[in-house]
């Protein structure tokens, strides 16, 4: 992995003048890629490419970026990695083409120019993002690999087609380039308190946005943008109609698939790894690893001392029985107090999955052994193990047999009657039977007894705040793909809906964001078997019967998994990688959170409405409601806002090594 950056403007800075830019740019991304870094420019043109290098293959100066085809026409800054680089390889041999390194790098340089952009894009098989410039035709394209594993921000500057533009990995490089000024954007602002992520196209600025997965940006001189085409799109997928399966010979498909596509991501020059929940994803990736390698693999996992939330003692088993290199890491309160100042360098964009905190640390550790992780994400959005998918639908169709009326007043009913009084009534409940914070409960049902249809009740599912607009003045919040009505005509499956709209939406903009701000943050590669697009293709064939049985998703990837890990130590309720912010919010970070939930600094600001976040903070304080999760998000924006709206001087970083990660 690397990162990658670059700017075209109207030609009229000197040479000297574009490349300090250009490495200014670069040097942003560092930590991206610690191994070298490289630029290349044109002042005639106007165009300066940079490039930070991670170097996993081929680790000669072979691999340097930019990069130039061998005729000289083409320049490509490149990060990722291309799965399938040998079989392309040695079509290009055949062809004539005289390779002078090993890199994946030279092969889709050369590729590029051979077959061209659009015809090579489509035969790719990894996690990409790159920028290709056609000295010839006097063009630039941008791609993004099919699932959006790998970020790519760009943006037109100086003016629409007489301008310029700009690109990088991160927003931070983007910062860099001195004629741009940066500017929040209100209406982005109120997707992410929507979503507690900034939804693409869009960016936390105005003006940049994010290229969208499988596609493919060209910009031309005195003509910008000349178009964004989709030359992959999940939705063709997932819109088709899937055939039965035999079940027996489902299973070995995938399974010969997977461990195809988990071999092609062992392929490194540099020590490799896995990442380890204990979880169907993460244990059916590792055993796939251990049964294609001849030493133990190296696995990490990451725990906590909170009741319910440490899920190391599973992974720690799974390891065993497998016979894998393990590695621990327990986190306690205090650890995470040193983690969070470097948030928003991490994330230089608002981003609020607290989640966030137990894989940088898990990075941070795996890091110190392998330069190459491979992750389980993408199993629950492809094989439906989200367990809202299941009481949503089975809420949705209870729902459908009430009356609109009879659903209205129970809705005013419920929410009338305080939490607290709720919470009395439940006390009369035995224990074992009394939900935990029944009066919070039954205000959610109310809310959800008022959605008007599935699409409403499904973003209800996944809204932080409900009304965004209240939260930022001025803002008109976009409407995305979860408001989009031709979804439901094209996908009328409930339970697949969800699963689609979760893969091109909540996938990669948080999940994937996740890992990849994470992981490189410490120069740490992290590859997703599960995402490779001939996997995704092949589950979304899958009838719903082989995903979904007896009420429990991924029944057919468990299938898989039980092949070479015994059920009994895979087969539990799944947890996911929480950590217990709510608690932490009213014990050691309460100082923390006080500071930046300040009312008068909020409104000095101007950016948000403090009212309704006071009002959420004292409940939360107060025990009443958790509130945990929408409040993360208002913490997460006050801190980026104050690194990088305010001038402040960037976050210490985590040290690798500190005394505050407690390996064991």
């Amino acid at each position: 992995m690397c990162g990658i950056c670059g700017f075209v403007e109207p030609a009229g800075r000197g040479s000297d003048a574009m490349d300090g830019i250009i490495r200014a740019m670069s040097d942003s991304l560092a930590h991206r890629g610690p191994d070298g870094d490289g630029v290349w420019t044109d002042p005639s043109r106007g165009i300066a490419l940079g490039h930070r290098r991670l170097a996993i293959i081929d680790l000669s100066p072979l691999g340097r970026q930019p990069m130039e085809s061998a005729d000289g026409r083409l320049v490509l800054t490149y990060n990722g990695e291309i799965y399938n680089h040998l079989e392309l390889r040695a079509e290009l041999k055949s062809a004539g083409v005289r390779l002078r390194g090993h890199s994946d790098t030279e092969v889709l340089v050369e590729a590029c120019a051979l077959w061209g952009v659009e015809r090579t894009v489509r035969r790719l098989t990894g996690i990409f993002a790159f920028a290709l410039w056609d000295k010839a035709a006097t063009r630039l394209v941008l791609v993004r690999d099919q699932i959006g594993v790998k970020p790519l921000y760009w943006g037109e500057i100086g003016g629409e087609a007489g301008g310029g533009l700009l690109f990088g990995s991160e927003l931070k490089a983007l910062r860099a380039y001195p004629d741009w000024s940066p500017e929040p954007d209100r209406n982005a602002m109120a997707s992410f308190f929507r979503f507690n992520y900034v939804p693409e196209p869009h960016s936390i600025y105005r003006g940049m946005a994010k290229l969208p997965p499988g596609s493919m940006l060209t910009w031309e001189p005195g003509r910008g943008v000349t178009g964004i085409e989709r030359y992959w799109n999940m939705r063709d997928f997932a819109g088709a109609q899937p055939r039965e399966r035999d079940p027996a010979e489902a299973v070995e498909e995938l399974d010969k698939l997977l461990r195809d596509a988990v071999g092609r991501q062992m392929m490194a020059d540099v020590p490799l790894g896995a990442f380890l929940s204990g979880g169907i994803d993460s244990s059916t990736v590792l055993a796939l690893m251990q049964a294609q390698s001849g030493r133990p693999v190296r696995s990490f996992s990451i725990g906590f001392h909170e009741e319910g939330y440490d899920e190391a003692t599973h992974a720690a088993a799974v390891a065993k029985h497998l016979g894998t290199d393990h590695t621990e890491l327990y986190v306690a309160q205090n650890h995470v107090r040193d983690v969070i100042p470097a948030l928003a360098d991490i994330f230089d964009e608002p981003f609020a999955d607290s989640s966030q905190i137990p894989t940088y640390l898990v990075s941070e550790m795996t890091r110190r052994h392998v330069t190459v992780a491979l992750s389980g994400d993408g199993g629950d959005e492809l094989f439906a193990g989200y367990h809202r998918y299941f009481w949503a639908d089975a809420a949705r169709r209870r729902l459908s047999a009430v009356p609109s009326g009879a659903k209205m007043a129970g809705a005013a009913l419920l929410s009338a009657v305080s939490e607290r009084s709720w919470d009395r009534l439940f006390g009369l409940v035995p224990s074992a039977v009394r939900p935990e914070r029944a009066g919070d409960r039954m205000h959610k049902l109310g809310a959800m007894l008022a959605l008007p249809d599935d699409a409403g009740l499904y973003r209800g599912l996944l809204s932080y705040w409900d009304d965004p607009e209240d939260l930022v003045p001025g803002s008109r919040e976009p409407r995305g793909i979860l408001w989009d009505e031709s979804v439901a005509a094209e996908i009328p499956d409930f339970v697949r809906r969800m699963q689609f709209q979760d893969a091109v939406t909540y996938l990669p903009e948080d999940i994937l964001t996740k890992v990849d701000r994470a992981s490189m943050a410490v120069a740490l590669e992290a590859r997703v078997p599960l995402l490779d697009h001939r996997v995704v293709e092949f589950a979304w064939g899958l009838p719903h019967s082989l995903k979904v049985r007896n009420g429990q998703g991924k029944w057919l990837l468990r299938q898989v998994l039980h092949r070479y890990v015994p059920q009994e130590l895979v087969e539990r309720p799944k947890m996911g990688f929480s950590v217990p912010v709510g608690e932490w919010l009213r014990g050691p970070l309460h100082d923390w959170a006080e500071d930046l939930l300040d009312e008068r600094r909020m409104r000095e600001a101007g950016l948000l409405n403090p009212a309704p976040v006071r009002r959420r903070w004292a409940e939360h304080l107060a025990g009443r409601r958790d509130w945990s999760d929408s409040l993360w998000g208002v913490l997460m924006f006050q801190s980026w806002s104050r690194r990088w709206l305010n001038g402040a001087a960037p976050a210490a970083a985590v040290e690798r090594g500190s005394p505050a990660l407690c390996g064991m």
